[in-house]
């Protein structure tokens, strides 16, 4: 590999008892990309072996072309010598120590490190101005992460690496925190690798996505693209389809508090958001609240309809669905209906419709730096 492509690659193989993985990948060094599948995967296994925690892996592993693992991982390059920042699933803070304590512990430690990342500019960016002094036990789980998440940026990273850093984190808390975490790479030029069971927080923070199962990959891609599948291989317990779509803010109506996105030149309608104009949201809309209509609707409650045209239509053998996938003018759409539903309306590839949106989801991010974040 070339020392200046801007890549992480990895070829590894780990056994442990009836588990094995196996795999080969390359991910490019911006933004967010998501290790999804269901517990017990190896997502966690895959993300301990590029951080050096796991030694027990063969294989290669190389970092803008600087080698880090060539074989034995044994004769690996130590954690230490990486340049990874690691968020665990619990904040792991310094308990006698205050929040500015934690942060200037870790601060102190990376002043050899070559960076640009500043105290001020972490404090600012995760808001934890007004949790300066307070202790580790005083905060909430939500608090705390985004201190932990502070402290590992302040060891100033190359590679972020991000461990169910919600997982125990009630749905509020999530909400609250996915914001400061979608921003990252964008205020810091980190780029994170993020692992998850959770396809809506895959959906509202990921470019990209590694889908694994039984220590295998199954998908990978852009986000869009990958959940646009109707043939992912995972448990239909974890995964529900829908589409990952981005919208621009494009309109605020105060009165009945709701915000006008702008979806390809088609609008989206959804509850009002501290957004600028022009800002980005990402959209999570789900099979299961998107309906079928060969004539535009009228007299209805629903205010999103989309026009389309049918790319395929799966029929899902000893169930009652049929999986509809639209191109919605740039971006795909699925919806799932019933197959009787499908027949009676002879929808076939091809076919103009429209779909009725029962319900969209997004995330919060203009709410907090809109499109121009902080700058590093």
């Amino acid at each position: 590999m070339s020392a200046d492509r801007d890549e992480l690659a990895f070829d590894l193989r780990i056994a442990f008892g009836d588990f094995a993985l196996a795999i080969k990948e390359t991910v490019p060094l911006r933004g967010i990309t998501a290790l999804f599948g269901p517990s017990g995967c190896g997502k966690s296994t895959l993300l301990r072996i590029l951080a050096g925690l796991e030694r027990g892996a063969s294989g290669r592993i190389a970092l803008r072309g600087e080698t880090w693992q060539e074989g034995d991982g044994r004769k690996a390059l130590p954690t230490h010598r990486r340049g990874i920042g690691y968020v665990f699933q619990d904040a792991r803070l310094f308990p006698h120590l205050d929040v500015a304590g934690n942060l200037r512990y870790a601060e102190t430690r990376s002043q050899t490190v070559v960076g640009t990342i500043r105290f001020e500019q972490v404090v600012e960016a995760l808001d934890l101005g007004n949790l300066l002094r307070r202790r580790a036990p005083s905060l909430s789980g939500g608090e705390r992460q985004r201190v932990a998440i502070g402290r590992t940026l302040l060891t100033r990273p190359r590679l972020l690496l991000m461990d169910e850093p919600l997982a125990s984190l009630d749905f509020k808390r999530k909400a609250e925190i996915l914001p400061y975490i979608a921003h990252l790479p964008r205020v810091f030029g980190v780029p994170i690798i993020y692992v998850t069971h959770d396809i809506d927080e895959v959906a509202r923070l990921a470019d990209r996505m590694i889908v694994l199962q039984k220590g295998r990959v199954v998908a990978s891609g852009d986000v869009e693209s990958v959940l646009a599948r109707a043939d992912l291989p995972v448990d239909p317990e974890q995964y529900e389809p829908g589409a990952a779509l981005t919208a621009k803010v494009v309109g605020h109506d105060p009165h009945y508090q709701l915000s006008r996105l702008d979806l390809h030149g088609q609008t989206v309608t959804v509850p009002l958001v501290d957004a600028a104009l022009g800002s980005t949201l990402h959209l999570r809309i789900r099979a299961r609240d998107v309906a079928i209509a060969t004539e535009r609707p009228t007299a209805i409650s629903v205010r999103n309809i989309l026009a389309g045209n049918i790319v395929e239509v799966t029929m899902r053998a000893g169930t009652p669905h049929a999986d509809i996938l639209l191109d919605i003018g740039g971006s795909a759409l699925r919806a799932r209906i019933t197959r009787q539903s499908a027949d009676e309306l002879q929808l076939a590839p091809g076919r103009a419709v429209y779909a009725v949106v029962k319900s969209v989801s997004f995330d919060a991010l203009a709410s907090v730096y809109g499109d121009a974040p902080p700058a590093p």
